[in-house]
């Protein structure tokens, strides 16, 4: 049975799956391995917010809203 490890050594796409070095994924999104020095393997937190602008603000004013439904 194959056992598999955390990819601490990170994202590598310089071979193909099956002679990937060890320790290492051709597929990782928004995964940190180490966290304070400590190798941890996990989720790397959401970023900020990328507006502060709210809508229906006095710049940004809501112009028109409408419902959709069906009928099946």
């Amino acid at each position: 049975m194959a056992e598999l490890t955390f990819p601490i050594r990170g994202l590598h796409k310089g071979f193909p799956a099956g002679k990937q070095p060890d320790n290492t994924s051709r597929d990782m999104n928004n995964v940190r391995p180490y966290f304070d020095g400590k190798a941890v393997g996990g989720q790397r937190d959401g970023l900020a917010k990328w507006s502060t602008d709210q809508i229906g603000d006095a710049e940004q004013p809501v112009v028109a809203m409408c419902s959709v439904s069906t009928v099946a």
